[in-house]
């Protein structure tokens, strides 16, 4: 066998995977978005666009990644520094911060739902404490700012671990010589973090960031354990143009709308972050 045709004969597999289960799937779905009965159109797009609901769901999809992926992305440096920095007990306190990425969507959301609803933890904590007098619905409409602390926090500490995990190994890459030699030097820690950690780990928080912020405009589970029809957003919405409505046309649009608006902040971050030429880690 010719060695030059190797690389291709090992990266033939996925290939065709990605074009049986995510091309083709794409091209159906744009197929349904840009087309009806009279052929090619933008109406679905129009549809979805004018809808009342359109606006609040992207707005709140929009601050809910705002106020969830900054926090996720300073915790997980925290934790990943902290977890390159220990001997004894490392890999323990690693599997500990990870058991989030074990548990399902779902099943981790009713964790929260079993903490902020009327029979749930903190009411009955609240209630001990005599701060209460009777159980409070704080995921109801008269307390829409507990409904979007409950869904961030829930998001926090469910999906942190996948930022963890990658910062970790990115980490574990940067050569140990150059924190011996910022020591000789008598750099503080502080220093050797935004000097030397920071820098060499662009290309980790490239994908961090890229993973967590497509992830967090897709998020419907949280949102619908949590928030319900309280707090829409972009993915509950097309939840209910396939399901509820039976519109797949216009669920289709919707898809390609959050879509494009991934593309375009994962684009902004590959600018924001770019790897200088010839860098290795």
């Amino acid at each position: 066998m010719n060695a030059r045709y190797l690389p291709y004969i090992l990266i033939l597999p996925v290939t065709l995977f990605l074009c049986v289960f995510f091309l083709y799937p794409f091209v159906l779905v744009a197929q349904q978005a840009f087309t009806t009965g009279s052929g090619f159109t933008f109406d679905n797009f129009r549809e979805i666009t004018s809808h009342w609901k359109f606006p609040i769901s992207l707005t709140n999809t929009l601050l809910l990644a705002a106020a969830v992926v900054p926090v996720q992305l300073a915790l997980a440096l925290l934790m990943a520094t902290m977890v390159s920095r220990m001997g004894k007990g490392r890999d323990l306190v690693l599997y500990i911060w990870t058991i989030p990425l074990g548990i399902s969507d779902l099943a981790a959301e009713l964790i929260w739902l079993a903490i902020f609803e009327q029979s749930g933890f903190l009411n009955t904590m609240m209630s001990g404490l005599g701060v209460i007098d009777k159980p409070v619905n704080f995921l109801s409409y008269e307390h829409p700012g507990v409904v979007f602390l409950a869904i961030a926090l829930a998001e926090i500490w469910r999906a942190t671990a996948i930022m963890l995990v990658i910062l970790v190994a990115g980490i574990g890459l940067i050569p140990k010589e150059y924190y011996e030699a910022a020591d000789v030097f008598g750099a503080s820690k502080w220093k050797q973090f935004t000097r030397i950690t920071l820098p060499m780990l662009r290309p980790s928080l490239q994908t961090a960031l890229v993973l967590r912020v497509i992830l967090a405009f897709e998020i419907f589970a949280v949102v619908a354990a949590l928030g319900g029809t309280l707090f829409p957003v972009l993915m509950g919405e097309t939840y209910t143009y396939q399901f509820d409505l039976l519109n797949s046309g216009a669920a289709a649009a919707m898809v390609l709308v959050i879509l494009a608006i991934s593309i375009g902040f994962t684009l902004i971050i590959l600018r924001i972050l770019r790897v200088p030429k010839g860098a290795s880690i």
